[in-house]
């Protein structure tokens, strides 16, 4: 059974820190959703990107990472811990494992295994090569799978994965620091790209080349000394084809981006966005992307437009005006809600996660949340909100008081009733 939570349940829970949170929340003139922090310092904690399964299927457990440190780099030899929050034995911390294989904005791909009710799985450093840790949190039984992971499949049986070590190199903040990239030099290798995983026999295969995407379509504003790389790939929710974004880099650090997707063998390659300007996206159902991009329909600032799966397929522009056009998406179960936020606005610096009613067009804010000037670049906090699977809670990275980045959960439940 999903946990759910009165208000003042939700409240005493989280003690004074969630009580600190709503009465900051009232003193800026709107009563949010029930707010609690459910991890608490002095080691600081966090989830990372808003489309992994962070609450597994019961919805009481949450998943996050824990480190000593915050405002630089990671390197080789930090360790990081990984555990869950018990939600229902007064949001206990339990330690599960580690991992030297991590960056602040995405972690190390903790989450749970789709189908599963008892393992969770992550990216590791073991000698010289990342690997994939699949842990069963009730026996503690482990297995490590020789590769690492990006996108699990619906069925959790495999995965698909870029190269963290060049993404390291061409992008730092979300590959993993202790492996150089050996094809560096190389504008387009034809040996790195997007690995197809096996989850049970743990064999790799490269499925889609950075070569290949090179050559493929046309390269807008393409300039000599690009040099191509992939990130942030996601399953579609039949399991049927993969999303991916192939980026390439001026030799001035600017950056394009073309979305495509294809097949889990990397087969029918669809160049779903190809203007150079995608960012955040997920998939609504098997054959539709809501995703942000500009330049399109007539809009040539960033906004949030509905792609079908297909080669000039239809497009269409959602929330105009209302629905932020730079924050991290996602929908809730059913598609008539999104759950989405903010990077930092004014002086204030405030983060706003919130909902956009589809069906109607109404925005609902869940929140403000501070950002200090210290969290900028590659080590801020964006708040990454993850619902839980019944969609009537929602978890989010942000920094509390004194005590750095923690996990902070919102009742929603109310809002969609």
């Amino acid at each position: 059974m999903a946990t759910t939570f009165d208000r003042r349940t939700f409240l005493s829970a989280g003690a004074s820190g969630a009580t600190a949170m709503l009465l900051g929340n009232l003193a800026q003139g709107a009563e949010f959703p029930p707010t609690r922090v459910i991890t608490r310092g002095p080691k600081h904690h966090w989830f990372g990107y808003y489309d992994k399964l962070q609450f597994d299927p019961s919805g009481r457990y949450v998943l996050g990472m824990e480190v000593d440190f915050e405002h630089r780099s990671p390197t080789a030899d930090d360790l990081i811990k990984v555990g869950m929050v018990d939600l229902k034995d007064n949001d206990r911390w339990i330690e599960l494992g580690t991992s030297r294989a991590w960056c602040w904005q995405q972690g190390c791909m903790l989450q749970w295994l789709p189908g599963s009710a008892t393992e969770i799985l992550w990216n590791d450093r073991v000698g010289d090569r990342f690997v994939c840790h699949i842990l069963d949190i009730q026996t503690r039984k482990k297995r490590t799978i020789p590769h690492p992971i990006y996108s699990v499949s619906p069925d959790g049986r495999s995965a698909v994965t870029p190269d963290f070590r060049r993404i390291n190199d061409v992008r730092p903040g979300y590959g993993y620091a202790g492996l150089p990239d050996p094809f560096a030099d190389d504008l387009a290798p034809t040996e790195s790209g997007i690995f197809h995983v096996d989850l049970q026999s743990g064999a790799s295969q490269l499925i889609i080349s950075l070569a290949d995407i090179a050559r493929l379509g046309v390269i807008p504003n393409e300039t000599f000394g690009i040099k191509h790389y992939f990130n942030h790939l996601l399953f579609s929710p039949d399991g049927g084809r993969f999303i991916a974004l192939h980026r390439w880099r001026y030799p001035n650090g600017s950056r394009l981006t073309r979305m495509i997707t294809a097949k889990p063998d990397g087969s029918d390659i669809r160049l779903v966005c190809p203007n150079g300007y995608t960012s955040h996206f997920i998939w609504r159902d098997a054959h539709h992307i809501l995703a942000q991009s500009k330049n399109l329909l007539g809009n040539p600032n960033w906004g949030d437009f509905l792609f079908e799966d297909a080669e000039g397929g239809q497009v269409e522009e959602v929330g105009h005006g209302v629905l932020d056009p730079s924050g991290h998406l996602s929908y809730l179960p059913g598609n008539d809600w999104i759950l989405n936020d903010t990077y930092p606005k004014g002086a204030d610096r405030v983060q706003t996660p919130h909902l956009y009613h589809v069906p109607t067009g109404r925005r609902v804010d869940l929140g403000h949340f501070h950002l200090p000037k210290v969290y900028t670049g590659e080590w801020r906090v964006d708040t990454h909100p993850r619902s839980s699977p019944d969609g009537r809670l929602v978890c989010i990275d942000a920094p509390h008081g004194n005590q750095g980045r923690q996990l902070h959960l919102i009742e929603i439940g109310g809002l969609l009733d």
